[in-house]
């Protein structure tokens, strides 16, 4: 499809707002996907949240763009066929859904990445991918939180009813075990 001078120009501002609202781009090599896998790659990333999109762009367009948004560290990686994936929200949930996408298809390769203003290499983006999302270490924080707070009211709960704790009673409690309590 030839597009002219303004219609690049447009995609060229286009991507260069989106690469600034964006706190982590992935430069991808999708050669071997075709529009069906692409698609899936896409709505996969989608569902992850945060903004997630997956672009293939010009070489040339995108160089353009990188500039106009002052991104600096990608241009040396910008070759043959490129996507990328642009996320403001949470870096760790794209990686995941590339690595597993990359596992699962042998493809997208991922040329190098751009976290929070930071290059990182395709193994730094793998080691990225293997740690926990936003949302799991929230949810470990609060179960970490919760725990004690857990054990102090099975504890009072046990002394109140049995009119003092019986010997075990705190053990049988934090290791949640039910059944009798020994007597003193």
């Amino acid at each position: 499809m030839i597009r002219t001078k303004a219609e690049k120009q447009e995609m060229v501002t286009a991507l260069a707002a989106r690469l600034r609202n964006a706190s982590t781009v992935y430069v991808t090599d999708f050669t071997g996907l075709d529009v069906a896998k692409i698609t899936q790659l896409r709505r996969r990333l989608r569902l992850a949240g945060g903004g997630t999109d997956f672009v293939v762009v010009k070489n040339t367009l995108a160089r353009r763009a990188l500039a106009d948004a002052q991104v600096q560290g990608l241009e040396a990686h910008l070759a043959g066929p490129t996507g990328l994936v642009l996320t403001g929200a949470d870096p760790i949930a794209a990686a995941k859904v590339l690595a597993d996408f990359a596992k699962e298809f042998e493809k997208p390769a991922i040329k190098v990445g751009l976290v929070d203003g930071k290059t990182v290499t395709p193994e730094l983006v793998k080691r990225l991918a293997s740690l926990p999302t936003k949302h799991e270490l929230l949810a470990q924080l609060g179960g970490a939180l919760q725990a004690p707070m857990a054990g102090l009211v099975c504890v009072e709960r046990l002394t109140d009813e049995h009119g003092g704790c019986p010997r075990g009673a705190p053990d049988q409690a934090r290791r949640g075990r039910g059944g009798r309590f020994l007597t003193q």
